[in-house]
């Protein structure tokens, strides 16, 4: 959240945080949105009975806001399809693993244990399906001789970079959500997304 909230005060996204939702009473990012100026609200799951009930009153919320763009970072709850399907293709996370590679918990160690050459992290539109909404950005980076904490901790600045370039395409229009898959300028994305440092190799060549 952090990151998000430097973008926009650096202008590298256009755009105004308008809210920040936690399920937690004590996450320390509303104390850190709070600080920032940002309007910070708690819906504690605790406090409902059921998890239709817990998204109804977070949908209210979220409706209410206003919102072009709705980003997950963090939220570890599962979100019900009625949820899901009301901010269709407005609605972001990022995942910590090469998707469609490993949706789920202990992505890193997955992927040690299977012998991958790369491990990394997606920013994909989220769907109904846990973890498996299209993609749009991805980074990698190589393993070596890592455990699952050093993989992460190799992993994080690279999800800093992607999540608000991600939110940035979306909200700029040049990456949709169609059907069943992202779009970007109109042409469909392949499976895995756009390759992050790629794309920066790219856009520095074009610059030069």
């Amino acid at each position: 959240m952090r990151v998000f909230i430097d973008a926009c005060r650096q202008h590298e996204l256009d755009a105004d945080i308008g809210i920040v939702i936690s399920n937690r009473p004590n996450a320390p990012g509303l104390l850190t949105a709070a600080d920032a100026g940002i309007a910070t609200q708690v819906v504690d799951h605790k406090a409902f009975p059921t998890r239709e009930a817990f998204d109804s009153a977070l949908a209210e919320l979220v409706h209410a806001a206003n919102l072009d763009l709705v980003i997950l970072a963090g939220f570890m709850r599962i979100l019900t399809p009625e949820f899901v399907n009301q901010f269709r293709g407005r609605l972001l996370n990022i995942h910590p693993s090469l998707l469609p590679l490993y949706p789920g918990l202990n992505t890193h160690q997955r992927a040690i244990d299977s012998g991958d050459s790369h491990a990394g992290a997606t920013v994909h539109y989220v769907t109904p399906d846990l973890d498996g909404g299209p993609p749009i950005l991805h980074a990698k980076v190589a393993i070596h001789d890592d455990t699952a904490e050093a993989l992460a901790e190799r992993i994080l600045p690279l999800e800093h970079e992607i999540y608000p370039a991600a939110a940035k395409l979306v909200l700029s229009g040049s990456v949709t959500l169609g059907d069943d898959k992202a779009y970007f300028d109109g042409k469909p994305l392949p499976p895995e997304g756009v390759d992050w440092q790629q794309l920066q190799k790219q856009a520095s060549a074009r610059g030069t």
